[in-house]
């Protein structure tokens, strides 16, 4: 069962168990939406996890940083707030920021297959980290379907070195075709 905003039951109608393992779950993605998920994916990720964690502290808060260490300090307390808040700020303003595309005065090619080609070979090496190649892609509008195929198609244009994603000579000769 789901709310209207689609993230679930309200945290205040969670069993003990269910709280416990929706936070668990929500802090075990955190690292892929962060890098993979959409800005609306990581807006609604951050809102249930923060819900989550507040119907927490309030159903345990001895059990948390926030209940240890003695008498409260209310302003102590509101200065780690501020402090996560404008994180939490900052991270949705950088969401919010325009994304470049590579060279503004270039005009974005018909085949995006291409134009992430010609970024990979373009970086140092002829190689790029995967994060950054699957950044790219979404970049220059290359399904993940069609990315695929550049590694599992023949030829393969691209090839996987550990982290890395490295452009092949029949990938050098596509685009040189193209």
């Amino acid at each position: 069962m789901t709310t209207a905003d689609g993230i679930g039951r309200p945290a205040t109608e969670l069993s003990d168990e269910e709280l416990e393992q929706q936070g668990k779950h929500a802090h075990d993605t955190r690292n892929w939406v962060f890098l993979h998920g959409t800005a609306e994916q990581f807006a609604t990720h951050t809102a249930r996890m923060l819900e989550l964690e507040q119907e927490y502290l309030r159903r345990h808060p001895k059990r948390t940083w926030q209940g240890s260490g003695g008498a409260p300090d209310p302003e102590s307390d509101m200065k780690v707030l501020r402090t996560a808040l404008r994180g939490i700020i900052a991270q949705l303003e950088g969401l919010l920021e325009p994304r470049p595309s590579g060279d503004p005065g270039q005009a974005r090619p018909d085949d995006p297959a291409v134009a992430l080609l010609r970024r990979v070979a373009e970086a140092p090496g002829g190689r790029m980290h995967k994060l950054e190649v699957h950044q790219a892609a979404r970049e220059v509008g290359l399904e993940r379907a069609l990315l695929a195929k550049l590694y599992t198609g023949e030829p393969k244009l691209l090839v996987t070195e550990n982290e890395d994603r490295v452009i092949t000579d029949e990938g050098r000769a596509r685009l040189a075709s193209a």
